[in-house]
């Protein structure tokens, strides 16, 4: 059955881990993706409402936002994928990158946006 299964180099080793586990992991990466979708809006939305904002520094922003946007899915995904497999083989589960990826993006949004402010 492994063999069947996609990505295959997560499944074709170890066993199978208790099904609560990876049905959390799979809730995980869908937080991850909501989280992603969210970014995509909020970077549409800064731009298309024309806010009163120095304007470089809200298209920075906006950037920003949707380059986290379509960064995030592929970082959970990875992330996602690594835990299966560290759950599988009975291992430590890998650190975590996709809330790292977050944390600079929220930090350079935000400096982005108070300078934008300030400057307009």
């Amino acid at each position: 059955m492994s063999r069947e299964r996609f990505p295959r180099w997560v499944y074709e080793r170890g066993t199978e881990p208790d099904p609560r586990f990876s049905l959390a992991n799979e809730r995980t990466i869908l937080a991850w993706l909501r989280t992603a979708l969210g970014l995509i809006a909020g970077g549409t939305a800064l731009e298309a409402l024309d806010l009163p904002m120095e304007p470089h520094l809200r298209l920075a922003s906006a950037i920003v936002l949707l380059v986290a946007g379509a960064v995030v899915p592929v970082a959970a995904a990875v992330e996602w994928a690594r835990s299966e497999r560290a759950m599988r083989e009975h291992g430590p589960l890998p650190g975590a990158i996709t809330g790292f990826v977050l944390v600079v993006t929220i930090s350079v949004v935000g400096i982005l946006v108070l300078l934008a402010l300030l400057l307009h």
